[in-house]
């Protein structure tokens, strides 16, 4: 037991060092191209570099890394490749976000801790993937239910994302506020979908050794999305630019879960 707890730190903290490299580096390019935008693209990439790490590293049965490994680099690279895809797409203007950060923080010091701290909420996210590295035991049903639901998720967020682009692909639509397909029923769906991912992965990482601990994975993940740099920036953007049209859609349309409009 110590010897597979000592071994599981050591991975951790080899992807911590790996990590903490990585945001730094995505940090300098960004003071240089005057756009921090790329830590969005940077964070979501990481999976797709931690969870092959591990599963290469870890000891545990191979059909159960490997699996949780290919969905969780599925998620990492479509998500980490749209929002880097975006960035470019609208540089050198920057994400609204990260404008206002700007506007309450002094220099590219205070964004350097902020990039650093994103590395270590990485490792937290990585942990389902640690836990099941080192699990030697068939799979379990509550881990294929925790897959299931993750697989599911990556589609339902995948589906949001095309049709907001679709959306502001189209010139016509300028001004206006999405509400095609899932964007109907919810102001977030991308939101929903991504908090539901981390969810499934949680649940997945309860058939391993000390798998409790990825809880803390979708209880993050949501106080980010509701509380934080998620909804609260988003939807205060979206207002200053749609004005009455977004309030509008604020009082018709769920915040973040599915659910049938209101009619006024």
């Amino acid at each position: 037991m110590t010897t597979l707890l000592d071994d599981r730190l050591l991975l951790f903290l080899i992807g911590l060092a790996l990590a903490l490299t990585c945001f730094a580096v995505t940090w300098a390019i960004s003071v240089r191209i005057n756009n921090y935008g790329l830590l969005d693209a940077a964070w979501s990439y990481s999976v797709a570099v931690l969870a092959p790490i591990y599963a290469l590293a870890g000891p545990g049965e191979a059909t159960r890394k490997w699996i949780a490994t290919s969905i969780g680099v599925a998620w990492s690279v479509r998500l980490g490749t749209h929002i880097l895809l975006r960035v470019l797409k609208h540089h050198p203007t920057e994400d609204a976000r990260y404008e206002t950060l700007r506007a309450r923080w002094s220099g590219p010091g205070m964004f350097l801790a902020f990039f650093e701290l994103q590395a270590v909420i990485v490792m937290i996210f990585s942990l389902p993937f640690l836990v099941a590295a080192f699990n030697p035991d068939p799979l379990r049903p509550v881990e294929f239910v925790g897959l299931a639901i993750a697989l599911f998720s990556l589609g339902g967020e995948a589906l949001a994302d095309a049709q907001m682009k679709r959306f502001k692909d189209d010139p016509a639509n300028r001004g206006h506020v999405c509400q095609a397909g899932l964007w109907r029923l919810s102001r977030h769906p991308n939101y929903f979908f991504e908090a539901l991912i981390w969810v499934g992965f949680a649940i997945f990482a309860l058939g391993s050794l000390h798998g409790w601990i990825a809880l803390s994975c979708p209880v993050l993940m949501l106080y980010f999305l509701l509380k934080v740099t998620g909804i609260p920036l988003t939807e205060e953007y979206a207002l200053k630019s749609k004005g009455e049209a977004y309030r509008q859609y604020q009082r018709t349309t769920s915040a973040f879960i599915p659910w049938f409009p209101k009619s006024l």
